[in-house]
């Protein structure tokens, strides 16, 4: 017992020593930033930037049919959508379908087909969706709901896959930017969302000689990003990570060399080849140590691999507790009310006094500013401050935010013209809840569904959160047009109902994750997945090499004396 501990010691200082020692020679053999890596290697951005075109469809679709719903050419023509506020919300809502359909195969297609081909899948569904919905006319309706359902199924495909592909590209240094680069992409399409919609407003004029095509415009422009995206694929490389599942490890190692502008043979490319053969190795173990009826079948049943793996989410109390978490995390996250104002800003804002509609649309584009400018900061403090502080203090923010805006529309909603500083107010307090949703909401909740989870299920289990995010985000856009219509200012009281009792489940339920390894995640959930893990994966690590390719840099480097993972980690002890 004695001797397989210090085995496993061993094991485990070799494999700390290789993530400080890769660490360290990138400081002492490149000297580079995470900037100057870019401008090095900018073909990893332009990548990056394709793949985050899905992002940016995410972001922008939400907010393309609020615009159009206070256009007045697009409620002439479909007066039976607008007067009614149930097609209002399915019609909102059948986009949300899509997505879930979406979510949920992405993590099946992205596995069986690839990351770049599901891609390729998303794009053509959303230039389908994109378009049917332009081939709707006066009295016919029908392309309207198709068209959101099918780039439902895009961009909820996007929204799977999209940040893994980025993820599994970058090289670990610059890996948080460019996916933290995706998720700004999502927030710009919001913000560039708006900012059509109130300039394609005054195409033909805002009366009755509107052209058909200031409602139209907007969702053209959606199609583009997408068609330029599916073109650029050809170009794209497979993740080494998924070439390397599939068994294809030379191309992987071709690929990686390719991506970090390095000979095959550099001990980086060979670093990080041996990272994710250890990886793929470990996830196949631990899905074997699950379910070893199930592992055995494997190679004749891609889909029944990926529904185990599913299971495996709730196979054990703890990992069911973690899966509670994420779905209530991302409960409290979208009936804070978020997705209410970002679908129907323009309804909102007009119900808040802004009767005209290019006024509406005006500070609905002021909105999508305000979104973008209070997200970036909470990007570069998420890890200093952690993640409680900011859930509670946004909530805060947002449930008195959402109060005071209730009681203003319940005492001046029967005559906004008299009392336009009241109605004002109210928007500017919008406005303050969208920075306080930015700042705190929205980050932290992606961040915390992506690290709570043990490395055996941890994909699946990001898929699971995303899966909560959009059925909720469904019910949200199906019930609020009749909550605005008849409920008005209890609307708003509601969502702040909502934000305080998040509030309090924040503060007593909600774990803090900051800075937190998986064995002190496990002990926040009272398992040892996260310790069981790290044996397996310390195992994997052993068994293809990547011990001892260390071993062998640093046995080498210590004779040679020259910049490397020993030489440099020695120096930098000294």
């Amino acid at each position: 017992m004695e001797r397989t501990t210090s085995r496993a010691e061993a094991d485990q200082a070799r494999a700390d020593m290789g993530v400080e020692a890769r660490q360290q020679f990138m400081t002492g053999k490149q000297q580079k930033g995470v900037f100057s890596q870019i401008a090095a290697n900018p073909k990893i951005v332009f990548i990056a930037f394709f793949a985050s075109l899905g992002g940016f469809e995410y972001g922008y679709q939400q907010g393309v049919l609020g615009q159009s719903l206070v256009m007045h050419r697009f409620v002439s023509n479909f007066p039976s959508v607008v007067a009614s506020s149930a097609a209002t919300g399915w019609l909102t809502s059948v986009l949300q379908l899509g997505g879930i359909v979406g979510s949920l195969s992405a993590g099946f297609l992205g596995e069986i087909f690839s990351r770049k081909y599901t891609m390729l899948m998303a794009c053509l569904w959303v230039i389908l969706g994109s378009y049917l919905y332009v081939g709707a006319h006066a009295g016919a309706s029908s392309l309207l709901y198709a068209g959101r359902f099918f780039t439902g199924l895009g961009v909820g495909l996007f929204s799977g896959v999209g940040p893994l592909y980025n993820a599994e590209l970058a090289a670990p240094e610059i890996r948080g930017f460019l996916v933290s680069f995706y998720q700004f992409a999502t927030i710009l399409g919001i913000m560039l969302s708006f900012w059509c919609g109130y300039g394609s407003n005054y195409i033909g004029g805002t009366g009755d000689g509107q052209s058909n095509l200031a409602w139209r415009l907007p969702s053209i422009i959606q199609g583009i990003p997408a068609i330029c995206l599916a073109i650029g694929i050809y170009w794209m490389p497979f993740s080494p990570r998924w070439l390397v599942k599939k068994g294809r490890t030379e191309e992987a190692r071709r690929t990686l060399a390719w991506l970090r502008k390095l000979p095959e043979n550099h001990d980086l490319v060979e670093f990080e080849y041996l990272e994710i053969l250890a990886e793929a190795e470990f996830e196949r173990r631990a899905f074997a140590r699950a379910y070893p009826r199930l592992a055995e079948k494997q190679k004749q049943s891609q889909f029944m691999e990926q529904v185990g793996q599913y299971a495996n989410c709730f196979r054990t109390w703890d990992n069911t507790k973690r899966c509670i978490t994420v779905w209530l995390i991302m409960f409290f996250q979208q009936w804070s009310g978020i997705d209410a104002i970002i679908y129907y800003a323009s309804n909102v804002f007009k119900s808040l006094g802004l009767t005209e509609g290019t006024i509406a649309l005006l500070a609905t584009g002021v909105t999508g500013v305000v979104f973008i400018v209070s997200t970036v900061p909470a990007m570069l403090i998420i890890d200093k401050v952690g993640r409680k502080p900011m859930l509670i203090v946004g909530s805060i923010v947002m449930c008195v935010s959402m109060v005071i805006v209730g009681v203003i529309v319940a005492c001046f909603h029967h005559d906004w013209p008299a009392h336009v500083a009241a109605g004002w107010t109210a928007v500017a307090l919008i406005w303050v809840y969208i920075a306080g949703f930015g700042a705190t909401w929205g980050p932290v909740s992606w961040t915390l569904v992506s690290e709570i989870f043990p490395l055996s299920i941890r994909a699946k289990g990001a898929s699971f959160g995303a899966f909560s995010n959009w059925i909720n985000n469904f019910a949200i856009a199906f019930f609020v047009p009749p909550m605005l219509k008849h409920w008005q200012w209890g609307t708003y009281i509601f969502f702040a109902v909502f934000l305080a009792v998040g509030i309090l489940w924040v503060w007593y339920f909600l774990p803090e994750t900051k800075n937190k390894t998986l064995e002190e995640m496990d002990r926040v959930f009272g398992s040892n997945t996260g310790e069981q893990d790290a044996l397996l994966l310390r195992e994997a690590q052993r068994d293809v090499g990547l011990l001892a390719f260390l071993d062998g840099n640093r046995a080498a480097d210590e004779k040679s004396g020259e910049g490397s993972f020993a030489s440099v980690q020695h120096e930098s002890k000294v």
